[in-house]
């Protein structure tokens, strides 16, 4: 993992704060990384998004990804993908 998957990951953790979710970016003993984030009012409602470039014919783009492994969301607006996670872990009523 570099320097830029972490710088990315981070940011989305200081959004996800914002809209109070707890989230902390934890990285595995292969080096990999992922933000794991939790509903406090439903602590069953959690997610792991990881970060990682996708190649394009001409370049490579970096994305939030779902731990499920779809693309989820472009790492150029975290806020957005923060608000994606926050709406898949509303919980009722919310």
């Amino acid at each position: 993992m570099g320097e830029d998957d972490f710088r990315h990951l981070e940011r989305l953790v200081t959004e996800l704060d914002c809209r109070g979710l707890h989230a902390r970016v934890v990285r595995t003993h292969s080096g990999r990384a992922f933000v794991r984030v939790i509903n406090p009012k439903a602590t069953s409602l959690a997610e792991n998004v990881t970060c990682r470039a996708q190649a394009t014919p001409n370049h490579r783009d970096w994305y939030y990804w779902w731990s499920w492994g779809e693309r989820m969301h472009t790492v150029e607006d975290p806020a957005g993908a923060a608000t994606k996670v926050a709406r898949v872990l509303a919980a009722v009523g919310e």
